[in-house]
């Protein structure tokens, strides 16, 4: 007698594409995607065939330092200063005026502090051991009293918020009355 073939179960793999389907959905709206965050700065052009004169000299009065040291410590000119308090130290050296030759400023005109604001710079220095969230906000409140003064300014001149502006020319005019110079210098061990 011969043996007949026995018939070999098959499976059936109708339901995989589905299953694989409803993981991929799964997977897809369970997963928390990181955003990075970061701050936007509009560097110049690298242009390394072009010979520059020196820059020139920096009165010390003109040079707004901020120090971050590796215990998230702020040293703002010179005396430690909590973050809340930077903006507010920040439009008052830029706004100061003191070589009276801005007629826009409404600073306190002190002759010990900067010039004005298209002389003004701000130096920032900070430790490799400075948090990024404390980095981002000293970032944040220097960018802010920069924007404060520009608000300012815009609404005197076109009624309209600095945000709001959209000719080209009046935005021009505005940063070019208060130019946002931080200069930022690369990060030190300035210790605690």
């Amino acid at each position: 007698m011969a043996k007949g073939k026995r018939a070999v179960p098959e499976i059936n793999a109708g339901s995989m594409a589905d299953i694989a389907f409803l993981l991929l959905i799964f997977f897809l709206v369970t997963t928390t995607m990181d955003v990075d965050s970061g701050i936007n700065r509009k560097l110049p052009p690298y242009e390394p065939d072009i010979e520059t004169d020196p820059p020139p000299p920096i009165k010390e009065k003109n040079l707004f330092t901020v120090l971050v040291n590796s215990n998230d410590g702020l040293l703002v000119e010179d005396n430690y200063m909590d973050i809340t308090e930077l903006r507010a130290a920040a439009l008052e050296f830029l706004d100061n005026n003191g070589d009276l030759s801005c007629d826009y400023c409404e600073g306190s005109r002190s002759p010990s502090s900067s010039d004005n604001p298209k002389k003004a710079i701000v130096s920032l220095q900070n430790d490799r051991g400075t948090s990024y969230k404390l980095y981002i906000a000293v970032q944040n409140e220097l960018a802010a009293a920069y924007n404060e003064l520009r608000e300012r300014e815009s609404q005197k001149r076109f009624g309209k918020a600095y945000a709001d502006l959209t000719d080209e020319e009046e935005i021009k005019e505005i940063k070019g009355l208060y130019p946002q110079v931080i200069s930022e210098a690369e990060p030190v061990n300035l210790g605690g």
